[in-house]
């Protein structure tokens, strides 16, 4: 079974993700922060992760850059999860490393595309 980890410091948005995936059988971690999330990846190694720009501590764009940085984990498929939807945002994205942008809100059909485009579901 795929992992999927979403990386939201928003308790809704992860269970509106969650609520979405686990209907495709999809096995969903999750983690509210930068830090909870490097952890996470580095333990469970997901297929798939989407994460919010803006976070405490670590934003997103920065994560993006550790992951993509980080042997072990660079060819994990890194989505931007986020309300902003600026052409400066997706290009800070791209620079960051990000293989995709989704925009909040999203809808199960827009998060579960851009899932089968990464991971294969049941």
């Amino acid at each position: 079974m795929s992992k999927v980890l979403v990386v939201d410091d928003s308790k809704t948005i992860r269970a509106i993700a969650g609520m979405y995936l686990k209907k495709f059988n999809v096995d969903t971690l999750f983690a509210e922060d930068g830090f909870d999330a490097l952890s996470l990846i580095i333990k469970e190694k997901p297929s798939l992760i989407f994460v919010d720009i803006v976070m405490p501590k670590i934003d997103g764009y920065q994560l993006c850059t550790m992951i993509k940085s980080n042997q072990g984990c660079k060819e994990i498929p890194v989505i931007i999860l986020s309300s902003r939807d600026t052409v400066f945002d997706k290009a800070k994205g791209k620079i960051s490393g990000c293989d995709g942008y989704l925009v909040k809100p999203f809808t199960q059909d827009e998060i579960i595309e851009l899932t089968k485009k990464y991971v294969q579901l049941n």
